[in-house]
């Protein structure tokens, strides 16, 4: 059981540590995964962003994730789920268009605190502040490396077995502190589990921007390029 995402996010950096990184950029999913990723970023002395990527929501049970939405357009269907539902074709592309006029919105909110990170050649650490049914993180993964990160490693508080299986062959390391056979959400691993508002992300965006220009070469993590 984590406290609240700070702490699970510094526990996560602990894990971190000591790997050989290049130029690290810790990407978080919006919105309690910035809670997460500030922590990493700020205990690395890491680069933080958003990556955006939304849910595909599954008729009458929006709650139920039919696959995800990145924010180049990619689309991740669950196999699972994604013939269970009559008429899909149609929904989806009016549950897509819904999801990406959120992910326009919320890159010209966080993109005004920010300007977009530079993947290209870096090393990329994905969180979130769980995975359940990894739909989100397999659509962010996937449109990740048509941008040519150095490596990318998934490093999650929680996560199912199960799904973290099908994330391991998208990206070079998965971290998970605890991998439950029994989680049906997030938040029962979390003693504090408040919803995060956009206030916060921008928040906590401007605080590790700041700080990384004021102090580039300030982190605990050690670079190829420096050689």
């Amino acid at each position: 059981m984590f406290r609240n995402r700070t702490e699970a996010g510094k526990k996560l950096a602990g894990k971190l540590k000591g790997r050989c990184l290049v130029d690290p950029l810790v990407l978080a999913v919006p919105r309690g995964g910035v809670v997460v990723g500030a922590a990493i970023a700020q205990e690395l002395g890491a680069d933080l962003d958003v990556v955006l990527a939304r849910k595909l929501r599954a008729p009458g049970h929006y709650e139920l994730a039919l696959g995800a939405l990145a924010e180049d357009g990619t689309v991740y269907l669950n196999p699972d789920l994604a013939d269970a539902y009559p008429g899909l074709p149609e929904y989806l592309a009016l549950e897509r268009e819904n999801q990406l006029e959120e992910i326009r919105r919320r890159a010209a909110q966080y993109r005004s605190v920010r300007p977009a990170a530079p993947i290209k050649g870096r090393s990329i650490v994905v969180t979130d502040d769980g995975i359940a049914t990894g739909s989100t993180m397999i659509a962010a993964l996937r449109a990740l490396r048509a941008q040519r990160p150095a490596e990318v490693i998934v490093a999650v508080p929680v996560g199912a077995p199960d799904r973290l299986a099908e994330i391991v062959p998208l990206c070079d390391d998965v971290v998970c502190l605890r991998q439950p056979h029994d989680l049906q959400y997030v938040g029962q691993f979390y003693q504090n589990f408040e919803q995060v508002e956009d206030e916060e992300v921008l928040s906590l965006l401007t605080e590790v921007f700041a700080s990384r220009s004021r102090n580039p070469n300030n982190g605990l993590t050690t670079s190829k390029r420096e050689s």
